[in-house]
């Protein structure tokens, strides 16, 4: 009886081996593609944008994946990664209905391989023995299209799906939307300016090379009479003040049905970045406004105020000695400061702002007004004249006084409206007439043509919407500046994008959205996975708040006594009747000596309070891992244990042996 358990035993060791190597090999063909996603944010998860554009191929598309797999033996990370890029682009053959081929190439040295992907586009990466690994992407259509990744970069692997599918889907459409840029920033040059870019001394903004990528672009000028036909949508980002003539056309292209992106700031840091002469390039402004327009769209915003946030507050280093604290006039937004309902900010996570406006809808107006940015109720308002003679980041702090409103930093305008000019379109300016930018006198155009002139009609005047308008207002300018979204790194020769928050792909999924396509919002939303220290980040909010005015106060203390020390002891000095102190005033000395230190120690204690909280969460957190973690483990082990002993004495009990 004990030999055929023993047997039994050994069988079902055996077969229980059979079973899990049968399991193995069945799962490594059947399920090669399989994977658990259980990220927060579905990094790994297909979204839905590219299972659509996917479905919606309209020809074939051809990618050529070039790995040097020989090369790469020797290199686990980079091999790895080229089997996650490998198998995301089976899945998206397996997805495509048959729209995508698929090829393979194992470029080897001085093959023909090798000719093809280096003329393809390809970009060989050097190794430490000198060899050299091809491992990139060409995606081509049936017509003269063509795409390039030409090496797959790992500080991009969370973007990965959005590279993929962002190329595939340029080669499915067969012509780009035009996109209308009206603005008074460099975003093409970069702060150096058109001369410094020509010299090679400065580089775009980061956002232009995303909107170039996706759209094509028409630069206005910030004077035209008219929106060109060929224009799907306008993008206005801080511009310089208008002309009437300029707001008229605007105003036309919305009464028609055009949709509009603006961005405007009651102060822009990004157009005050020195360029090559040290000073911000000639024309730059610092405030921007539509008034006009804003008021027929039923919009108040004051050019004049910032909107501080305490609770969103950016941690920053200033001052000589490096010290840390919350600017509450650069903020990083939250996934619950963001718009959950509409497409350009539902699947976003953090946006980053700095010296923003403040949004509001006017009592009685015909729109509805929906935000989509809001501060925390941790928030106030101040002038930009105060922000400019004072942005020291403890001063701000220090005189705080939070007002408990949510503000507006960008809002969707939608429903019917009347234009901004009700009697026409403005005259042309005649000498003594208003200077540009003035109200001036209203004309019909064709009221001075002379007599047998070809008639050169305008178009049809509207006096309100044809429909409900659709329009997109944010009250910041600095999200398109790099430093607040986005880290540009040289990688083999190239500028490669590596984003930090979302600004980048709210300003794209805006564009997009107000053109008609939405498939990429889902994709580009996940671009950023930072994942803030919300415990941490309110307990230090919190401790500044108790202890910084303390800390002020011991810091005027140090430098008053410390004034009054050096006085005394310059008396002290020899020569002059001045060089003899008496005992009282060397007691005085020893006395201001002795406050030093007290204050000294009162300043250390304060900072040790300013990280007393922090201390104690994070050791309940190591305490969690190390020590908690392990004892459920036993325990669970224990009570199994317990459990089947308890077991056995019942089965030895029944039996009697």
């Amino acid at each position: 009886m004990t030999l055929d358990r023993r047997l039994i035993a050994i069988l079902a060791l055996v077969l229980a081996a059979i079973f899990f190597l049968a399991l193995n090999i069945a799962s490594t063909v059947f399920f090669r593609a399989a994977r658990l996603d259980l990220t927060d944010n579905q990094l790994y998860t297909l979204a839905d944008g590219t299972r659509e554009i996917l479905f919606s191929l309209e020809e074939p598309i051809t990618l050529r994946f070039f790995f040097s797999s020989k090369v790469a033996a020797s290199y686990p990370t980079i091999r790895s990664y080229a089997e996650r890029v490998r198998d995301l682009i089976g899945e998206y053959q397996a997805l495509s209905g048959g729209k995508l081929i698929v090829e393979e190439s194992d470029p080897e040295p001085f093959s023909e391989d090798e000719d093809r992907a280096v003329a393809l586009g390809i970009k060989p990466g050097p190794t430490e023995d000198g060899q050299t690994i091809y491992f990139g992407l060409v995606a081509t259509n049936t017509v003269d299209g063509k795409e390039v990744i030409g090496f797959f970069d790992q500080s991009r692997e969370e973007f990965l799906e959005y590279d993929l599918t962002s190329m595939i889907a340029r080669l499915n459409e067969r012509k780009k939307p035009v996109l209308g840029l009206v603005t008074n920033l460099p975003l093409d040059t970069g702060p150096g300016g058109l001369m410094a870019a020509m010299q090679g001394q400065s580089q775009p903004f980061m956002i232009y090379y995303e909107l170039v990528n996706s759209f094509e672009i028409e630069f206005l000028e910030q004077k035209f009479d008219t929106v060109p036909d060929n224009v799907s949508a306008l993008m206005i980002a801080h511009p310089k003040t208008l002309d009437q003539k300029t707001l008229y056309a605007i105003d036309q292209f919305v009464m028609k049905g055009g949709r509009v992106i603006v961005y405007v700031d009651p102060m822009s840091e990004m157009s005050q970045i020195p360029g090559s002469t040290g000073e911000p390039l000639q024309g730059a402004t610092i405030t921007s406004d539509l008034p006009e327009l804003f008021k027929s769209w039923g919009v108040s915003y004051d050019p004049h105020i910032i909107v501080a946030d305490r609770g969103r507050a950016r941690r920053v280093q200033y001052g000589r000695a490096g010290q840390a604290a919350d600017y509450v006039l650069w903020l990083s937004l939250q996934k619950s400061d963001l718009a959950k309902d509409d497409l350009v900010t539902s699947a976003l996570d953090a946006i980053s702002l700095a010296t923003p406006g403040a949004l509001r809808p006017i009592e009685g107006a015909t729109t509805q007004f929906t935000p989509l940015i809001t501060s925390s109720e941790d928030a106030t308002e101040i002038s930009v004249e105060e922000a400019q003679a004072d942005s020291d980041p403890a001063s701000l702090l220090a005189r705080f006084m939070p007002t408990g409103e949510k503000y507006v930093f960008a809002a969707r305008v939608s429903g019917p409206v009347k234009s901004a000019f009700p009697d026409g379109p403005p005259k042309e300016a005649k000498p003594g007439d208003a200077e540009e930018g003035g109200p001036g006198e209203l004309e019909n155009p064709e009221a001075e043509k002379p007599e047998g002139a070809a008639s050169d009609k305008p178009a049809e005047h509207l006096a309100q919407s044809k429909g409900p308008v659709n329009i997109l207002i944010v009250a910041d300018s600095d999200l398109f500046q790099d430093k607040f979204w986005v880290e540009a790194r040289e990688f083999m020769g190239e500028r490669v994008a590596v984003p930090t928050s979302g600004n980048g792909a709210m300003i794209i999924n805006a564009a997009e959205n107000m053109l008609g396509s939405n498939a990429l919002i889902s994709l580009r939303a996940r671009q950023s996975s930072l994942r803030p220290f919300t415990a941490v980040n309110a307990l230090r909010a919190k401790a500044e708040a108790r202890f910084l005015a303390e800390q002020k106060e011991l810091e005027r203390r140090l430098e008053d006594t410390q004034r009054r020390l050096d006085e005394l002891q310059r008396a002290a000095q020899p020569g002059g009747q001045q060089g003899v102190l008496s005992p009282e005033q060397e007691a005085e000395i020893e006395r201001f000596r002795g406050e030093i230190v007290e204050t000294r120690k009162g300043l250390r204690e304060v900072q040790r309070n300013l990280r007393r909280d922090i201390d104690r969460l994070d050791t309940a957190l190591q305490l969690v891992n190390i020590v908690l973690m392990p004892v459920t483990v036993l325990g669970i082990a224990l009570a199994l244990a317990a459990w089947r002993a308890a077991a056995r004495r019942a089965r030895a009990a029944r039996t009697g042996t």
